[in-house]
């Protein structure tokens, strides 16, 4: 047979064969059954239409026929005679008679040839009432209009309450109703019988309705009568078969005449109100029921929309002279909803029914078919790389009963071979490692245990590193020697050292180059010592192979980390030496900064919710703290500690005052070449000594600016200024006895010829020092700058004019040495930037080249702003200032206390300087008690107001932390 056969198993045929016949069966007769009822149905709804129109008629001629014989009796009465409005007055009560004995009578009114009219019309409603503005107790409301002497018409209004007193009259000149050309006194003066006009909107009440009228029996006027067939429209509503059923009677011309909440589709214009048109009903079904009448009796199927709807069409006789019809349209899906709500219950109990037999045929298969059908689905598992399942299947059927057994040791030894790389690729401890290897290499191999010796070369023994089902293993193997590679992997190392009560198996593990790296002991249990087949132990050694690699790849990576620690270490502590400036800084700022980035880390205030750090993040962020301060290795030491403003390698104020003690003898050779010309030796010594007077007092002037320490106003840089106008003169080549480079930049300066004369204090040219190609790429525009700095550099390197320094506003530095010093966080990052860190630890250059970044992006060297810097980069940025403020061992300034250290903290992160919401975690978790009791002199740690620093914190946040 073709192996592309498709081949069908037994218990599939079973179950198709019961549940494919028993659905066709049932298929047949809910078939029939529905097209039966749908028939039944669809003949029931034409014979309800049916009965409704007739419905409709009666109910019409029951409206009509009262009215028409009441108008008949007023075509007698003396109204048609009356010619004065006193006469008319006179059959009021004739008049309200007929109004109020017939609610569907709502007027009742004569019109003259000679244009006048009278007109009683009842106001039952208070809208009826409000239209006419009339009063309040007012019933009737009479509309008239008189023929005067003078041929003209005026128009009148009178109402009368239910006793038909009068309440009050107008006189309505703006009322203009002129009877005679109104369509019912046309019809009616050429008729001797009723006339009735199409159904139309009332223009006094806006009611729909018709009129009646019929010309009075002596012929000298037309009776008229309004009869409202609204309530016809709201009765309708009743007689709806389904909800979405659409009723309407439309007369020929497509006219609306009555239709469920017509009101709401009456057309309005300026003058007039009309009705409908049956396109404006929004009724689409009607619409095309309209424009296609049914050809034969009976419910006429259609569809609008998609929608499939039932269409009759019913005369409407009841009114006669108007040729209108009843339109009934019923949508199929509520109409049928019954005869479908039937099938899908059919359907459901045939569902039901085909479930209990596919339950049914799939028990009595399944009991066939289990056992081959388990085995089978346990070598596809294996042939689709599924080593997951492991089920031994419990038959009678011996051949595949031992079939099972053997695929599911085959799947368990796969399935812990796949867990043991899975376990070397992924755990990072070593003695971890170790003991789930050893768990799963006793599992595939049968064993009841086992444990893994590594060796110590230090110690000279092995040590337990991982057990698995054994207990009484000793922790240390000594060995009298180191084996050597000789060894074999077979040799026994441990046995005699190991419980002799059990039977063991050992394996000797060696790294690539043959060195000894451990043993591997395992247990073997009575039932397996037997065997001793060479492919077992070939097994069990490739098994083991594989650990030794994984172990030696582990040791390898451990000892780099050692290395890289080391070397992080070895470069922060040579920092800290290389100033006293920094002293322990780049240690003590580690401690710090992962205190805090922990509490952050497990903080539940809203603010950290998010944040959390995995293993792998606390070891980036250690990195980085411990380098935070790496590039200082570049900042030139005597700018570091730089104390005073003339201060280079060495305090040039001795330069200075070299030159004063020049001016010193000067003055003295001027007294005595004075005496030696003839001057008086009075003058001469008072002269003498008032240079000598104010050498010294600018001398103190000079030395005590170039100390720092307060800020130089105006008058003080004006002083230095003339101070340094002072001139001496200069025997001795000042080009001798310099070094290679420092000659190189006097070469370019001109060479005066000696002696010269010099200013005491100057700015000379070879006191610039330019950046030759040096200057650092931190402008935001500088092509070179991938680094995203932001910063501004000096023109020079630096400036070492006598009285640029001096002339320092506040401290010691200048400009240039202000950036040189600044720049230690530029190569820190170009440092770091430069080395090819692995994967996990990329983000160590971002996280220690942040911590002088401020919030508001005024800091340096990328002004990053908050958004851009993480919780790591904050945390840094607090625990370095920190530390700096409370440091004990910095030779330029006293270790601040506690109090005063959180009081400066507070002040940096109301300026945006530093995180609010660390700097309250800082506080409330304790972090920097914590240090201190570690770090801080017992005189530094004073009384801090915590809970107010917390509460000013929380009003700068504005939310509740």
């Amino acid at each position: 047979m073709s192996g592309s056969t498709r081949r069908l198993s037994l218990q599939f045929l079973f179950i198709f064969s019961i549940v494919f016949l028993m659905l066709l069966t049932s298929g047949i007769f809910i078939y029939q059954g529905m097209r039966g009822s749908e028939t039944a149905l669809v003949s029931a709804a034409g014979e309800s239409a049916r009965q409704l129109s007739a419905t409709l008629n009666e109910r019409i001629r029951r409206l009509l026929e009262p009215a028409e014989s009441t108008l008949r009796l007023l075509s007698f009465d003396s109204i048609s005679a009356a010619t004065s409005m006193p006469e008319r007055l006179g059959r009021l009560q004739v008049f309200s008679e007929v109004v109020a004995n017939n609610p569907m009578i709502g007027a009742v009114y004569v019109g003259y040839p000679d244009g006048e009219f009278f007109l009683l019309r009842k106001l039952a409603t208070e809208k009826q009432r409000n239209y006419f503005s009339a009063p309040a107790d007012s019933a009737y409301i009479v509309q008239s209009r008189s023929l005067q002497p003078d041929d003209s018409i005026t128009g009148e209004w009178r109402f009368y309450d239910r006793n038909l007193r009068l309440l009050d009259r107008w006189q309505m000149s703006t009322y203009q109703f002129d009877p005679r050309s109104r369509p019912w006194f046309m019809r009616a003066s050429e008729s001797n019988d009723v006339t009735l006009t199409p159904p139309y909107v009332f223009f006094s009440t806006h009611e729909i309705g018709v009129t009646l009228a019929r010309r009075s029996a002596d012929g000298l006027a037309v009776i008229g009568m309004d009869a409202s067939v609204s309530d016809l429209s709201a009765e309708m509503r009743s007689l709806q078969m389904t909800p979405n059923t659409r009723i309407a009677v439309i007369a020929d011309d497509g006219k609306v005449m009555a239709y469920p909440q017509i009101e709401e589709h009456l057309q309005r214009s300026r003058r007039d109100i009309s009705l409908p048109m049956v396109q404006q009903l929004n009724a689409p079904a009607l619409e095309y029921l309209y424009k296609n009448p049914p050809t034969k009796t009976g419910p006429q199927s259609f569809s609008v929309n998609g929608t499939d709807w039932f269409g009759v069409v019913e005369p409407l006789t009841a009114v006669h002279g108007n040729h209108s019809s009843v339109y009934i349209s019923l949508p199929a899906n509520e109409l049928l909803a019954q005869t479908r709500s039937l099938m899908i219950s059919n359907l459901k109990l045939t569902a039901l029914m085909a479930v209990v037999l596919i339950i049914i045929g799939w028990i009595l298969g399944h009991r066939l078919t289990r056992p081959l059908q388990r085995l089978t689905d346990q070598i596809q598992a294996l042939t689709e790389f599924n080593f997951g399942s492991q089920t031994r299947i419990n038959t009678r059927l011996k051949e595949v009963h031992e079939l099972s057994g053997v695929i599911d040791k085959m799947t368990a030894t796969i399935r812990n071979f796949l867990a043991i790389t899975h376990v070397l690729s992924q755990e990072t401890r070593i003695e971890a490692m170790l003991e789930k290897v050893l768990r799963r290499l006793v599992a595939a191999t049968g064993l009841s245990g086992g444990a893994v010796y590594l060796w110590n070369e230090q110690e000279n023994c092995f040590v337990l590193a991982g057990t698995t089902a054994v207990s009484d293993c000793p922790t240390r193997i000594h060995v009298q020697q180191q084996p050597d590679g000789s060894v074999t992997r077979n040799e026994r190392l441990l046995s005699d050292q190991l419980p002799a009560s059990d039977s063991w198996h050992e394996v000797v593990l060696r790294n690539r180059e043959q060195e000894l790296l451990g043993v591997v002991a395992l247990k073997v249990p009575a039932e397996m010592q037997h065997t001793d087949k060479a492919d077992f132990h070939y097994f069990v050694n490739e098994m083991t192979g594989v650990v030794a690699i994984a172990i030696d790849t582990r040791q390898l990576i451990e000892s780099q980390e050692q290395l890289l620690e080391a070397i992080i270490k070895l470069l922060a502590d040579a920092i800290d030496a290389k100033s006293p400036h920094t002293s322990g800084h780049c240690q003590r700022v580690p401690e710090l900064a992962i205190l805090l980035s922990d509490r952050a880390s497990r903080s539940q205030q809203p603010r950290f919710r998010n944040f959390s750090m995995s293993e792998a993040d606390r070891t980036v962020f250690r990195i980085a703290a411990w380098l935070h301060d790496c590039g200082k290795i570049t900042s030139p030491e005597y700018v570091v500690d730089k104390a005073t403003k003339l201060e280079t390698l060495y305090n040039r104020i001795h330069e200075v005052r070299t030159r004063f003690e020049v001016l010193w003898r000067d003055a003295e050779l001027d007294y005595w070449r004075g005496i030696a010309s003839g001057e008086p030796e009075t003058l001469m010594q008072d002269q003498l000594h008032a240079r000598q007077q104010q050498l010294q007092e600018d001398f103190a002037f000079i030395a005590n600016t170039n100390i720092g320490g307060e800020f130089l106003d105006e008058e003080a840089v004006v002083r230095i200024q003339q101070i340094g106008d002072q001139l001496w003169v200069r025997h001795f080549d000042d080009r001798l006895g310099l070094s290679q480079e420092e000659r190189e930049r006097y070469d370019r300066i001109p060479h005066p010829a000696l002696p010269t004369t010099e200013q005491l204090l100057a700015d000379k040219p070879d006191h610039i020092f330019h950046w030759h190609g040096r200057r650092p790429p931190v402008e935001h525009d500088n092509p070179a700058n991938r680094w995203g700095f932001d910063m501004r550099a000096p023109e020079v390197a630096y400036n070492l004019g006598e009285r640029y320094n001096l002339g320092i506003r506040r401290g010691t530095l200048t400009e240039e040495e202000r950036f040189k010093i600044n720049e230690h966080i530029v190569q820190t990052i170009i440092m770091l930037d430069a080395l090819p860190w692995p994967r996990p630890l990329r983000d160590v250059p971002r996280i220690a080249g942040s911590h002088h970044e401020r919030l508001d992006g005024n800091g340096y060297p990328r002004r990053l702003t908050s958004p851009q810097m993480s919780v790591q980069e904050k945390v840094l940025a607090i625990a370095d200032v920190f530390e700096a403020l409370t440091a004990a061992d910095r030779p330029y300034k006293p270790a601040k206390p506690l109090s005063e250290s959180i009081r400066i903290l507070f002040f940096m992160a109301r300026d945006q300087h530093l995180d609010p919401s660390l700097l309250h975690l800082f506080l409330e978790s304790g972090v920097y008690l914590e240090y201190a009791h570690r770090f801080l002199k017992p005189e530094q740690i004073d009384e801090v107001d915590i809970p107010g620093y917390l509460q000013k914190l929380e009003e700068l946040l504005g939310v509740s932390v």
